[in-house]
């Protein structure tokens, strides 16, 4: 399994009054089983369910709020 961490900082408003990051379709392969974590306070990951989504060769991971977090995915 591969792991991309990100930070909140990296998040950019969206037009959908949420927040997303985005990552290349090429970075994470096409067909890619996805596991969304948040950091939480005890600086421990849980798995979240945001929305995921697409557009030409990008993919954004949405959430309400920026968080600390990782995507983790098969290569």
């Amino acid at each position: 399994m591969s792991t991309i961490e990100f930070r909140k900082e990296q998040f950019v408003k969206s037009d959908f009054d949420d927040y997303h990051i985005e990552f290349k379709i090429q970075e994470i392969g096409q067909g890619s089983n996805l596991i969304v974590e948040k950091k939480n306070e005890a600086g421990e990951y849980e798995v979240v369910q945001v929305p995921i989504r697409r557009l030409n060769e990008s993919m954004f991971v949405c959430f309400s709020e920026p968080q600390d977090g990782r995507l983790i995915f098969e290569k």
